[in-house]
């Protein structure tokens, strides 16, 4: 399942889910601009 789409050097990177889980804080918003590491979501 799709989570996000993150645009970098004007690529499109898809996250998608590897296993079951639930989406516990979207951090991210959109538009916002990330750094390295910057967290996007947290799951329980």
């Amino acid at each position: 399942q799709t989570l996000a789409t993150v645009e970098a050097m004007k690529m499109e990177n898809v996250l998608k889910a590897e296993r079951k889980g639930i989406v516990k804080h979207v951090a991210a918003s959109q538009g916002q601009s990330l750094a390295v590491d910057e967290l996007i979501m947290e799951f329980e």
